[in-house]
């Protein structure tokens, strides 16, 4: 088994961003694309040689080939150990929790989160650092200038490793342990969460249901709710990973896991639902005829996660990005729990739950997670609502109804603009800054702009400074409107548009209490001057 140096070219579109690098299969699959992202990943760190990497992917198309790349790439830079998932399977959060298990150097997770799979779908790549955590600015930062120079990479000429079993195997002078990607992380959660409280819920007739999406968290799904918790199979629908996700779109809202809203909205639904999206961080929640939003939850979890026993006494905190709803603002004024606002992407929670500045944290992109490891988590935030159901012994809809009475209901909506003309996309979101500093006093319709602001942060460990990360208008009658550009995509540009406002009392019609805010926007925005189109391709 030879280790070369391979000559190569960089490609100049490997930019790292919020989520790793995300691109279309057929571009990863070109030559050397992915062997220029791994040794640029690699030749921007140092002090890895003899150390443990743990590696991972969703199980999306092209994942089987890449997975032998990065071994082999790895291998010849000098990793002693390398960990990866029975058939190259790991979630997000399991590969997270094994990163600090076996207080490895890092990890690499082949993953394109919640965007569609298969051959002509997408792909991509992230680096978790040696606290499980997604690697920061600083480092993708020169993750990409590497890759705007790279001009070879090392390779081990071996056969592919055989991940079908698990065991150890040798490649090279690298020990490759191919593990059950399932069993550490259950333990885990077993450790956080009341099992019996909840498996005694599920013998009371509470039934329940989880949609994989055909996407990684089948496995972990199947093992923890029909194994461990004994619920009936066929309870975890879609539960095989399959490299299209079976033609699903694996995000889990109300547009693409439309087939389980209409399942709950049957007279025959089950109590309780979730769904989770590609790589396992994702997750939405259902219950009889009723969609819960992803800001509500992350308030139904700061008013009840204190009570559980894994978090008593070490609540420090809760953060939300900037685009999810006040709804969590008002629960943490009421019960004096410190609150920070930080732009939308994970990594930006990774210092304040590291420096036990919060416990708790969320965003509107349906992900939310704890200090258990330092990347969102769907299932763990699945069973830390069966925890809180059977703790409370209520039911979905009288938890939110109990919030609402409290601290009032926060409408929320979003609206998408997907794979637009970037350069206009820019113009429009150029456009909406210029006018920042005047719209303050305007009218629209019956809402007046109370003030206005293009979003910076500066993270309160490290002191660095993140701008222009969205812009929020604040309007009369506890109104918001939050626009920003998404890094999501791999196509165009995707506008994302955020509406929200509050009632002292309820109605099952969002749409009439968020039209005035949506109109406002319309007016304010011009979204049809910019973007030639009049309706969102997608309202979440």
């Amino acid at each position: 088994m030879d280790i070369t140096a391979v000559k190569t070219e960089p490609y100049q579109d490997q930019k790292f961003g919020t989520s790793g690098l995300r691109r279309r299969v057929s571009v990863f699959m070109q030559k050397n694309y992915l062997q220029n992202v791994v040794q640029s990943i690699f030749d921007s760190m140092e002090g890895f040689e003899g150390k443990t990497l743990i590696v991972g992917g969703d199980g999306r198309y092209f994942n089987d080939k890449a997975i032998q790349i990065v071994l082999k790439i790895a291998a010849a830079n000098g990793f002693g150990r390398i960990i990866v998932g029975k058939n190259g399977w790991l979630s997000t959060p399991a590969l997270s929790h094994l990163i600090t298990l076996n207080e490895a150097f890092g990890g690499i997770i082949l993953t394109a989160s919640h965007n569609p799979g298969g051959k002509d779908g997408d792909f991509g790549i992230k680096f978790d650092t040696s606290n499980g955590a997604p690697a920061p600015v600083s480092l993708t930062n020169k993750f990409t200038q590497r890759a705007k120079i790279i001009d070879r990479f090392w390779w081990l000429d071996a056969p592919d490793v055989e991940l079908g079993n698990t065991g150890k195997k040798q490649l090279g002078n690298t020990t490759i342990e191919v593990i059950d990607p399932v069993l550490d992380y259950a333990n885990m959660m077993q450790k956080i969460f009341n099992f019996k409280a909840i498996k005694k819920l599920f013998n009371s007739g509470f039934t329940f249901t989880f949609d994989a999406m055909n996407a990684i968290t089948g496995p972990y799904a199947k093992y923890i709710f029909e194994e461990l918790l004994g619920l009936p199979q066929g309870s975890v629908v879609h539960a095989v990973p399959l490299p299209d996700f079976g033609h699903l779109h694996p995000d889990p809202n109300p547009v693409y896991a439309k087939h389980l809203v209409d399942r709950m909205n049957a007279d025959d639904a089950p109590d309780f639902a979730a769904a989770s999206d590609g790589d396992g961080d994702r997750y939405m929640i259902l219950s009889k005829k009723l969609f819960i939003t992803p800001s509500d939850s992350l308030a139904i979890l700061t008013e009840h996660l204190p009570n559980l026993a894994y978090y008593k006494n070490k609540f420090y905190g809760v953060a939300r990005s900037m685009p999810t709803s006040n709804a969590v603002d008002k629960v943490t004024k009421r019960k004096k729990i410190p609150l920070y606002v930080t732009p939308t992407g994970w990594k930006y929670f990774g210092n304040l739950l590291q420096s036990k500045k919060i416990t708790l944290c969320g965003e509107e992109s349906f992900g939310a997670g704890s200090n258990h490891v330092l990347e969102k988590d769907g299932i763990w935030a699945t069973l830390a609502w069966l925890n809180i159901l059977a703790q409370t012994n209520k039911k979905p809809a009288e938890l939110l109804t109990d919030l609402w009475q409290k601290d009032g209901r926060i409408y929320y909506i979003r609206h998408d603009y997907e794979n637009v003309n970037a350069e206009n996309a820019r113009h429009l979101m150029d456009s909406l800054g210029a006018q920042v500093p005047t719209l303050p006093g305007q009218q629209f319709g019956c809402l007046t702009v109370k003030s206005a602001e293009i979003f910076s942060y500066e993270d309160p460990i490290t002191k660095e400074r993140e701008s222009n990360q969205g812009i929020v208008i604040n309007l009369s009658k506890e109104a918001r409107v939050v626009a920003r550009l998404s890094g999501t995509g791999t196509m165009g540009a995707t506008l994302r548009l955020y509406f929200s406002r509050k009632e002292k009392s309820y109605t099952d019609n969002p749409d009439e209490v968020l039209a005035p805010v949506i109109l406002a926007a319309s007016t304010i925005l011009q979204i049809s001057k910019y973007l030639e189109i009049d309706v969102p391709t997608a309202i979440i």
